[in-house]
């Protein structure tokens, strides 16, 4: 599977001047909602995933994903596996697992994004089923930004990759971008100005 050009299909391997959730900067943007608005495709990608994890024969009662990005493909993962799914959510700045959503003591969850950068927001999602009993078996991704290393990957973690050790990683394909601190960011010399185009902080 050509993931990238599944992405690129979709509009959804922007080129530009981009703002990134971390502050920094970048040509390339990865918007994951653009490939995921088609229901076929999402399938196709989470289908994929799911076999990825299959084959790593790990043990999961519940695919746990933090909103808003990872919900669809969370969802659209758990429904190829077959297990249910919960979402976590920012409530003032704090991440938080409610709407009536349960952990059971011991629960196998895994926690899915659309995309893994540093890994943050899946840790924190994690941490959270964590506190409520549950117990975290791995994590997975659509595309992982190459800060973090995944099963069947030659990428190596970066030191920004806040993932543990001891939990599996799954992604469909590495997106490697050059980023750049505001400072030295050479768009920023051409006279360029970066835009955010993700959904934190819109």
């Amino acid at each position: 599977m050509d993931v990238a050009q599944i992405y690129k299909d979709a509009n959804a391997l922007l080129e530009g001047h981009f703002l990134l959730s971390s502050g920094k900067h970048s040509r390339y943007y990865l918007q994951s909602a653009k490939v995921l608005e088609d229901p076929k495709v999402a399938e196709t990608l989470a289908i994929a995933l799911a076999k990825m994890i299959q084959a790593h024969g790990i043990e999961i009662d519940t695919i746990c994903s933090p909103a808003l990005g990872g919900v669809l493909a969370g969802y659209e993962l758990a429904r190829a596996l077959g297990k249910r799914f919960i979402f976590a959510e920012r409530v003032n700045g704090e991440m938080t697992i409610r709407r009536g959503f349960e952990v059971k003591k011991g629960e196998k969850i895994l926690v899915c994004e659309d995309i893994i950068t540093t890994g943050g927001s899946a840790l924190e999602a994690a941490k959270v089923a964590q506190s409520m009993g549950g117990e975290i078996v791995g994590f997975a991704a659509l595309a992982n930004r190459g800060f973090c290393k995944r099963i069947g990957s030659d990428v190596s973690a970066k030191p920004t990759c806040k993932l543990p050790n001891d939990a599996p990683f799954f992604a469909l394909a590495d997106f490697e971008f050059d980023i750049y601190e505001p400072n030295e960011c050479p768009l920023c010399k051409e006279g360029s100005v970066a835009y955010k185009p993700g959904s934190r902080g819109n």
